[in-house]
């Protein structure tokens, strides 16, 4: 049972870090090369603005604000249970090469297949997933023993290879491209938010409509994973069906996320981190405010990486690198 002091501080921070989001988006939408001002926010909203305003809200900031915070949500949910079914506190979509593996399968549709304009947005969450879950499925496979089952240490050591040689594997593809699309990978291997128009935005949210309620409805199942396996076999839930079924949601997160944001990782690292810092690790607890914190962070790297230099700023992945990167190495010295 839960304890009625844990579930109210759970309600706090939820209703805290909806405050949050609400002010960094207020005060993304009135900073930068292109904002609308303060005083004329709310006139704008309400239909009442110029025809500038009325481009730079709806056109501009409001899809860039909408796509960072889905895609914050998506990453750190993904990176929740990932570190649940790993039992791997250093698991991360981006850290683990799934990222990667995302990015070299819409490398290859953008640079050898026909686009189309109309279901471009569209198709890119469905490659992305299938490039992913291909990768996914050989770090499984090479983690995986039959005499000790699934190793977290192993898990981390074949990520990262498989993020190695998928960064190799795209500089044979850039050598290979025009110009123009080389420009395109490279902003995606940055973490430059480049899907901020609203058919991204509709691309997305089916996505995360379906799995982030199917993963709070797991979240039972994610605790009984977290347990060593003798004794989740022994309460009766069967491991690898179980455990396949959560990858394949985590996938198609990261998959869904990245598709439109380009290769941020730590955010599935740092969020769940937090969370579990602030109300346990129980997931049922910790991954709404998880879901929350990782919105909130990309949305406050993007808001900051873009106002630093103007008007193209630092991508959102290179200012998430910078804060995660130590805290990787935190981590990764303390357990």
């Amino acid at each position: 049972m839960i304890h009625p002091d844990l579930i109210k501080k759970q309600r706090i921070l939820i209703m805290v870090l909806l405050i949050l989001i609400l002010v960094t988006a207020f005060v993304s939408i009135g900073i930068g090369y292109s904002s609308v001002s303060f005083d004329r926010l709310f006139p704008t909203l309400l239909g009442n603005g110029n025809f500038k305003d009325e481009f730079i809200l709806f056109s501009i900031r409001l899809p860039r604000i909408i796509i960072t915070l889905l895609a914050g949500m998506a990453l750190a949910l993904s990176g929740s249970i990932l570190q649940g079914i790993t039992r791997n506190d250093l698991a991360d979509p981006g850290i683990i090469g799934i990222n990667s593996g995302a990015g070299v399968s819409i490398a290859i549709f953008f640079l050898f297949f026909p686009i189309d304009a109309a279901s471009f947005a569209y198709l890119l969450p469905i490659v992305a997933f299938v490039g992913a879950l291909i990768t996914a499925c050989f770090i499984y496979l090479f983690s995986y023993s039959k005499r000790n089952g699934l190793q977290p240490v192993r898990l981390v050591l074949v990520g990262v290879g498989f993020s190695m040689a998928f960064s190799g594997l795209m500089i044979i593809l850039i050598s290979a491209a025009e110009r123009q699309k080389v420009d395109f990978i490279a902003k995606w291997l940055a973490g430059s938010i480049w899907g901020t128009d609203w058919p991204f935005i509709w691309a997305i949210i089916p996505w995360l409509a379906l799995l982030i309620p199917l993963t709070l409805y797991k979240s039972q199942m994610l605790n009984l994973l977290g347990l060593s396996e003798p004794v989740s076999v022994g309460v009766g839930i069967s491991i690898n069906r179980e455990r396949f079924l959560m990858l394949i949601v985590a996938v198609a997160l990261a998959a869904s996320s990245v598709s439109v944001t380009g290769g941020i990782a730590f955010i599935g690292l740092m969020a769940p981190h937090m969370a579990k810092a602030l109300v346990g690790p129980r997931n049922q607890m910790f991954i709404p405010v998880a879901i929350l914190l990782g919105g909130w962070l990309l949305m406050l790297a993007d808001t900051i990486g873009r106002n630093i230099l103007e008007p193209d700023g630092i991508p959102a992945g290179i200012m998430i690198a910078l804060i995660g990167a130590p805290y990787f190495m935190y981590l990764l010295l303390k357990k």
